[in-house]
């Protein structure tokens, strides 16, 4: 029942910005850490941002820092990342992430593309 589905990928040159959001349903986002992923094929997951059950703290990777924004509306039962001044490192499906009763749950992905 748990399920986060994200959207608002696209194809942006160097220096644009996008917005991925990631809607989620079967539970309250309010009690939980959630987390933004992003792979490459045949590259690892990579944790790019997590955002505290309030929105009350944030954290990302050394690489997207002062680039990105994480942000909730918990309300809405929706996650956001901000991505300015992108790099064609960006380049990667990003994931939406978060663990409920020892259980990680997935988006689909959206493909995020970055050219120069």
């Amino acid at each position: 029942q748990v399920q986060l589905v994200e959207s608002g990928g696209g194809l942006v040159p160097a220096g644009g910005s996008l917005r991925l959001s990631c809607a989620a349903s079967g539970f309250a986002i309010s009690l939980y850490l959630m987390r933004w992923y992003r792979q490459a094929p045949g590259k690892e997951r990579e944790l790019v941002a997590s955002i505290g059950s309030t929105g009350s703290w944030t954290k990302y990777a050394d690489s997207t820092k002062r680039r990105f924004t994480n942000s909730r509306n918990n309300t809405k039962n929706t996650v956001y990342l901000q991505m300015n001044s992108q790099k064609t490192e960006d380049t990667d499906v990003y994931y939406c992430n978060t663990v409920v009763i020892g259980t990680h749950y997935w988006g689909q992905g959206t493909q995020v593309t970055i050219s120069s």
